[in-house]
């Protein structure tokens, strides 16, 4: 990837590149047999970043970062580092699974509830045939264990390794283990397990290019998630205003 594909956003350099072209950028990472390490970001994730140092560090170690969020490529827009799109964590995942069916690479699953993680195991059967699952671990382990898992991956050896945890954990497991897993293509997908096992339903596809799938979220469970986008959404959208005016008043000193 040339420089010029590269937009700085509040601190991230994101690749600015297509879905498709995301695609393409993790087959020749499996081809090459070079580890690439994905991490994906959202205003929430940026804004959690700013107070906890390991995952910002976690998500700076990526080898690319992509804008899973709608209001980071708003952010990136406004900031004069505009990006095409997005490139949605779940999109890529499903993506990559049928590269991996068409391919016949072979994945790991880590994450989830077991119950979740065999509904996946499931659907990957179902809906990619030739994809071969070499290994699958639900994300319930404790610190202790971390090693452990990270050495069945490892041993494993699969071409791709979607890891279904919350942030930072997964960030965090993922930059910790990277050299022991020794894994072509690492993409931490969140919740996309829960979506694919039809546990949680995704926002359609009219509020997602709105860039209101946080909202619905909020309607799904709105005890839960009102007052946590509210926080997010507000900070996020003071960072990139404090960033805005910073930037304008810098161009005009120089």
């Amino acid at each position: 990837m040339t420089a010029t594909l590269v937009r700085e956003v509040l601190g991230y350099p994101i690749l600015a590149v297509t879905p498709a072209e995301a695609v393409d950028l993790c087959e020749d990472a499996i081809r090459s047999q070079r580890p690439l390490q994905i991490g994906v970001l959202n205003a929430a994730k940026i804004v959690n970043a700013a107070k906890d140092p390991a995952l910002r560090d976690a998500l700076l170690s990526c080898d690319v970062i992509f804008a899973d969020g709608q209001a980071v490529v708003w952010a990136s827009r406004i900031l004069g580092q505009p990006l095409p799109g997005r490139v949605a964590g779940i999109d890529l995942f499903e993506d990559l699974l049928a590269l991996a069916s068409r391919r016949r690479y072979s994945v790991y699953l880590l994450g989830a509830t077991r119950e979740v993680l065999d509904r996946v195991v499931d659907v990957v059967a179902e809906q990619y045939p030739d994809a071969v699952v070499a290994g699958h671990r639900d994300g319930y382990f404790s610190p202790a264990e971390a090693a452990d898992v990270a050495h069945d991956i490892g041993a494993s050896a699969p071409d791709m390794l979607f890891v279904a945890m919350t942030s930072p954990k997964k960030e965090t497991f993922i930059a910790a283990n990277q050299d022991a897993m020794h894994v072509p293509l690492t993409h931490g997908v969140g919740g996309s397990f829960d979506i694919l096992a039809g546990k949680t339903e995704r926002a359609p596809e009219l509020w997602q290019r709105l860039g209101m799938e946080w909202a619905f979220r909020v309607v799904q469970e709105p005890r839960r998630m009102f007052m946590r986008y509210f926080r997010t959404n507000g900070a996020f959208i003071v960072m990139v205003l404090r960033e805005y005016f910073r930037s304008r008043t810098q161009s005009r000193l120089n």
